[in-house]
């Protein structure tokens, strides 16, 4: 047995106009014609599908139960052709992050608040266990974008630049190096340093400090939270080199002071890793506008 979508539609038809006159007129066909694919649609099932001395037409048992799968079927259908034209159009499709940055959350949340009044339709997502094999992972398909300040990676990854931004040290107003109007490298060698559990060649304080001046600190302490690194150093528990925008309330508090790395400090930028045809997609390029504001906002506060 060989059914089409026309058959399908053909008896939904039917059975909504009871008559074969409205229904020719809901298929946009003659009455000749809708004859003719009734008798078609009969010999495709081998069966009787209508009870032909009843008016209005009725569908026999047959074709009640093939009105049922037309009933399943069609909107699925049109729900998918729906997607479809969405996709086409721009208006769907996912958003999966993945970060190579725990102090990012600060700004991110904000910028996806934004963003899913926006788009309602994109199945946004941040895959948190994917951070350290992120852009293999955007290249997988299996994220749609990375945050990162690395802009090295594979061959069809495009890194949109979003900010620049200034990793700053914060310390414990009662720590040695609140006297100090800048921190060189061998300002922490007698310090224990709070940094997130990441590899340390993508921490700031290591690629653009301390690894260039082959120092070492005292010693380190990981933590996951921003809010707990912040705690610990008010404690004067050791220091902490993090994105200026990490720092806006900080700065005005008494327990803490923040310094620039080396007299002329240090910039650095973040950029959205994302797949070459990707980058142009609109509800991809109102996510990169957003991100290049929101940042610039917290620092600014």
């Amino acid at each position: 047995m060989y059914l089409e979508l026309r058959h399908l539609r053909t008896i939904k038809a039917i059975h909504d106009a009871g008559g074969l006159a409205k229904a020719a007129d809901l298929l946009h066909i003659t009455q000749s014609a809708l004859s003719h694919q009734m008798k078609g649609l009969e010999d495709q099932a081998g069966v009787e599908l209508f009870v032909r001395r009843t008016k209005p037409l009725k569908l026999s048992a047959a074709g009640l139960r093939m009105l049922r799968a037309a009933e399943r079927i069609l909107p699925e259908l049109e729900a998918l052709t729906e997607d479809f034209r969405a996709l086409r159009a721009g208006r769907s499709g996912r958003l999966h992050i993945a970060m190579e940055c725990h102090a990012c959350f600060d700004w991110l949340f904000p910028v996806l608040e934004r963003f899913r009044h926006a788009w309602p339709d994109i199945d946004v997502d941040i895959r948190a266990g994917l951070a350290f094999d992120a852009l293999p992972a955007l290249m997988r398909e299996e994220v749609d974008l990375v945050i990162s300040s690395d802009p090295d990676g594979p061959g069809g990854a495009v890194f949109n630049p979003l900010f620049d931004y200034s990793p700053t040290l914060v310390a414990s107003s009662s720590n040695s190096l609140a006297a100090k109007e800048w921190i060189e490298a061998e300002d922490l060698r007698d310090q224990i340093l709070i940094t997130y559990p990441v590899d340390r060649g993508r921490l700031d304080v290591f690629s653009t400090l301390l690894t260039p001046a082959r120092v070492e600190p005292l010693g380190m302490r990981q933590v996951e939270l921003t809010a707990v690194i912040l705690m610990l150093v008010a404690s004067d528990r050791g220091v902490a080199v993090l994105p200026d925008w990490v720092l806006r309330d900080v700065k005005r508090q008494d327990d803490y002071v923040t310094r620039r790395l080396t007299e002329h400090g240090v910039v650095k930028r973040m950029y959205a890793a994302t797949r070459e045809e990707d980058a142009t997609r609109p509800f991809m390029a109102h996510f990169l506008r957003l991100a290049r504001t929101e940042a610039v906002k917290l620092q600014r506060a």
